[in-house]
């Protein structure tokens, strides 16, 4: 008697559809007949769902909590702006943010940030890298930690990029002590790098044949050389190759344009646009930052004119994310390294604040529709249990399968955990 098994069960329309496709295109166009056409399709379907990605969604200097995600109107803090009710009961958020608002049912809110730091310079590695206690070692930033524990995708993308305005190049120094080749390939205003289409004088053949050559001179020089620098040299050359077969990724005439307008034609909107379809293409890790957050004057016109950006951008994220099934694989982090003061300064803007603020997630393993913890009434204070970094990063790993109180890196023989280990995970924020 011939048994199903497990990822036989439970098919929704979408997965059914997908699986069909999948089948055809496989079979050059060809209808897969009964269950014997869909079963192949089906189980790699379903290890896909089983391959987490991560994307952060990074607001650099600090976004303030009381024009976003804990608005205080009416209050000596609160600021001009209304708050708007959402889709879960109760739940009010900034009128900067209409259409977040209609998407909280697919979100979880930790409103409960306690952290430390309310620099800059030290506050954003910190978060970054999760706060773990000190070990004499430099601690890898998140999406070097995740590229490392987790590795690249089925695709062989680079697994750790990095969309920001500027500059791009490869950063190594955020792998900390794990070694260069775990930084990031950041791709400066969205861009590919540099030369990254052969030229049509060279060959495939002739590309094959400089490749090898390459490896092995790169063997010769790492023979009496340090090997950490010269394997992210090469690693660096090995993404490059790949990463040449995936240049459409890169081709914003392939676009739709209502994605554009959707997304927006802003750099923020722009770079989640790509970083959705990083993701897509296999990418493990994706950081999309945005910069000039640090509102300590004019806060008020400064937030009016970047949050409608949030929250146009995001939104058409959350919405592609679960209409094309990516939340069942696909974890999103939106945060800052601290919040804005409840104290309006002298100059109508908001200072650093560490003490309460705000974090907002959703995607795969997240308990959606959830807000976690509260503010006094007057914003200057948490209200309920606060929460460190540590916390977010043991409840993220474990939303991406990783046992954050089991696993640990190896620096050369010293075992380390991958997490503050003195914190643990938010089950309030897990499924």
């Amino acid at each position: 008697m011939s048994h199903c098994r497990p990822w036989e069960h439970g098919w929704s329309r979408r997965r059914m559809l997908g699986a069909l496709a999948a089948g055809s295109a496989a079979a050059g166009g060809a209808g897969a007949a009964g269950l014997g056409g869909l079963l192949q399709p089906a189980v790699a379907d379903e290890l896909a769902r089983n391959d987490k990605q991560i994307l952060l969604i990074w607001l650099d200097g600090g976004m303030s909590q009381l024009e976003s995600w804990d608005p205080k109107p009416n209050t000596p803090f609160g600021g001009p702006f209304r708050s708007i009710p959402t889709t879960l009961p109760g739940i009010h958020v900034s009128e900067l943010m209409p259409k977040l608002a209609r998407q909280m049912k697919r979100l979880a809110l930790v409103r409960s940030m306690k952290t430390e730091d309310a620099n800059h310079s030290s506050g954003v590695p910190k978060i970054m890298r999760g706060h773990p206690r000190n070990r004499g070692v430099t601690y890898p930033f998140f999406g070097s930690a995740v590229a490392k524990l987790m590795g690249p995708t089925a695709s062989g993308l680079p697994p750790y990029v990095w969309v920001k305005p500027g500059n791009g190049g490869f950063i190594s120094k955020h792998a900390g002590f794990l070694g260069a080749r775990y930084g990031a390939l950041a791709l400066g205003d969205g861009k590919p790098p540099a030369n990254l289409v052969r030229p049509d004088s060279i060959t495939s053949d002739a590309d094959r044949v400089r490749q090898e050559l390459r490896k092995k001179f790169n063997r010769q020089f790492a023979d009496r050389r340090r090997g950490d620098f010269n394997e992210a040299n090469s690693y660096v050359y090995d993404v490059a190759q790949t990463l040449m077969k995936h240049v459409e990724l890169f081709d914003e005439k392939q676009l739709k344009e209502t994605d554009r307008q959707r997304y927006g034609t802003h750099d923020l909107g722009r770079h989640a646009l790509l970083a959705r379809r990083l993701i897509e293409a296999g990418v493990r890790f994706v950081q999309v930052t945005s910069y000039g957050w640090d509102t300590h004057g004019d806060n008020f016109n400064s937030h009016a004119s970047r949050m409608p950006k949030v929250d146009q951008s995001i939104s058409a994220l959350i919405e592609d994310l679960f209409d094309r099934g990516l939340d069942e694989r696909v974890l999103v982090v939106v945060m800052a390294e601290f919040g804005r003061t409840p104290r309006i300064n002298g100059s109508v803007g908001r200072d650093h604040w560490p003490n309460a603020w705000s974090v907002a997630m959703t995607g795969c393993g997240i308990r959606t529709g959830t807000v976690v913890g509260e503010t006094l009434a007057d914003g200057t204070d948490v209200k309920s249990t606060p929460y460190d970094i540590g916390h977010m990063f043991h409840t993220w790993f474990s939303a991406v399968g990783l046992d954050s109180a089991e696993a640990q890196y190896m620096n050369g023989t010293q075992p380390l955990p991958i997490a503050h280990d003195d914190m643990h995970k938010v089950d309030e924020l897990l499924i």
